[in-house]
């Protein structure tokens, strides 16, 4: 079998964290993977706000005058690589001009200025989450944690991405999948 088919796609799927995995970065983490390639991945965490971080306080940083959309939309820990960065992960309608990046047919991801401009003056997507940083792993690295078992896939959807309970979207994740966390075990293993 040649590597390319053993190799699955996972852009736009979500990598749930299993309990145990170690780095406490991810622990009930959900993520958004936005790139999955023989190259490496990247993704956005969706279920952790920066406590005290909202986008009128990155407004203010980038001299972008706010208005009715900014104000209480969280910015959210996307991932421990390069914080100061941010992305735009939001529903499909909105693209800006060749900075947009289109992840399925439901999501795109945006990392661009004229985003967060188009966000605060109400004309931005309309669904939305601001990530601070991103989740990154280098050609394999992603395989080797699937392997041993330290996150589970499922598909997508923005009912879970676009939630309102942060909180919630680790179980919800895990339910759509079937899946009752009680049931999991922080021990790996392979049948």
């Amino acid at each position: 079998m040649t590597p390319d088919a053993e190799f699955s796609d996972l852009t736009g799927k979500l990598l749930v964290a299993m309990p145990g995995m170690g780095d406490p970065r991810f622990e009930k983490s959900v993520i958004f993977l936005c790139a999955h390639s023989h190259d490496g991945s990247m993704g956005l965490i969706v279920n952790k706000p920066a406590p005290g971080l909202h986008m009128d306080d990155l407004l203010d940083q980038l001299e972008i005058p706010k208005g009715e959309g900014s104000r209480g939309v969280n910015v959210y820990f996307g991932g421990p690589v390069e914080h100061g960065r941010g992305f735009v992960l939001h529903s499909a309608e909105y693209a800006a001009e060749s900075s947009t990046l289109k992840v399925g047919s439901g999501f795109g991801m945006t990392a661009t200025l004229d985003i967060l401009q188009d966000m605060a003056a109400g004309s931005g997507p309309d669904r939305r989450l601001l990530a601070l940083g991103y989740s990154g792993w280098g050609p394999g690295q992603l395989e080797d944690e699937l392997g041993q078992n330290g996150w589970l896939t499922c598909d997508a959807t923005p009912e879970i991405v676009f939630a309102p309970d942060d909180g919630g979207k680790w179980m919800a994740a895990l339910a759509s999948m079937g899946i009752d966390p009680l049931s999991l075990s922080a021990a790996a293993g392979r049948a």
